[in-house]
């Protein structure tokens, strides 16, 4: 992979923001609740500069993203989760991959999205139509992946994956998914919060974690103006007398490279590997949609990559 340096040579700038793009996972309320709280500005920074993205792709992706961090929340090890969105408004569909090490990758299936008018607020149902979104799991301990699957019901990412939780899970919980853009159009705050309700809680507690979840300040505003997120997950959630479980950092992060490349191209037909070798063009280019990296293969590259193929059937 590839970034997209979007603060140049200042090595104290990506190190600072860096260290602030965190996930925090905590319980309250005497362990009856859980939740994690995530930090994700320098995340979608670095997801828009990469994918070259407007504002409205930015928000919807940015959104995908963030959830994706929360989704990954509770995984360890070699944990895997896939988010995906298919949906028949201008959208299309969004992927989005994460994993336990705070790593997320993904896109859109429609850039630019197409719009009839300006924008008049940051409402996205119509852009999503009707559609599904798909939630997978791929657990190091199971045998086969986990998907869980819900019909598209607010066209809000955060609401039908609240939805998704309370149905396909049967978890009460409360998603929460903010970026804040200055006048200029730039990303200056991005995060989310999840919180689920425990088995065995009474419904005071459900309602009245429903109640403070809506009340709950803009975070990306929050991290905007520089709060620290311990700091908002105390002062928001006191009531519950929350304790801070763990933390670690959240990246755009994809391990495409070369090499990955050359193997798909490895695995192409022997016929349409003989042709781009003899016709090119030259340099071939591919693309990672994960991350909108680009890969370039020469004349030389692409024959070197025959031959291998070549040695590959004699054997």
């Amino acid at each position: 992979m590839k970034k997209t340096a979007i603060y140049g040579s200042d090595l104290k700038a990506q190190l600072k923001a860096g260290a602030l793009d965190k996930s925090y996972s905590f319980i309250m309320n005497d362990g009856m609740v859980r939740g994690c709280m995530v930090h994700t500005t320098k995340m979608v920074n670095e997801m828009r500069a990469n994918h070259q993205l407007g504002i409205l792709e930015t928000l919807v992706l940015g959104h995908a993203y963030i959830a994706g961090t929360l989704l990954a929340s509770g995984l360890k090890g070699s944990d895997q989760v896939g988010f995906r969105i298919d949906c028949s408004g201008p959208i299309k569909g969004i992927v989005v991959e994460a994993n336990a090490f705070g790593e997320v990758r993904g896109y859109l299936k429609n850039v630019p999205i197409p719009i009839d008018k300006p924008l008049e607020n940051f409402n996205l149902s119509p852009f999503f139509g009707a559609g599904f979104l798909f939630v997978t799991k791929y657990l190091e301990d199971a045998k086969q992946p986990f998907t869980g699957q819900v019909e598209l019901q607010y066209g809000s990412i955060a609401k039908d994956l609240t939805y998704y939780y309370s149905t396909s899970e049967q978890i009460p919980s409360a998603v929460s998914l903010s970026i804040r853009f200055n006048t200029d159009g730039e990303v200056t705050g991005a995060g989310g919060l999840l919180v689920q309700v425990m088995p065995g809680a009474d419904d005071r507690t459900i309602d009245g974690l429903e109640e403070l979840v809506q009340r709950l300040p803009s975070l990306g505003e929050c991290f905007a103006e520089k709060k620290k997120i311990e700091d908002l997950i105390h002062e928001v959630f006191r009531h519950g007398n929350p304790k801070i479980l763990s933390s670690h950092r959240v990246e755009f992060m994809c391990h495409c490279n070369q090499d990955r490349m050359k193997n798909y191209l490895l695995l192409l037909p022997p016929k349409d590997l003989t042709d781009l070798a003899q016709n090119g063009p030259f340099p071939m280019e591919l693309t990672c949609h994960h991350c909108n990296t680009r890969y370039h293969f020469s004349r030389q590259e692409l024959k070197e990559i025959l031959q291998d193929r070549q040695k590959m059937r004699n054997n």
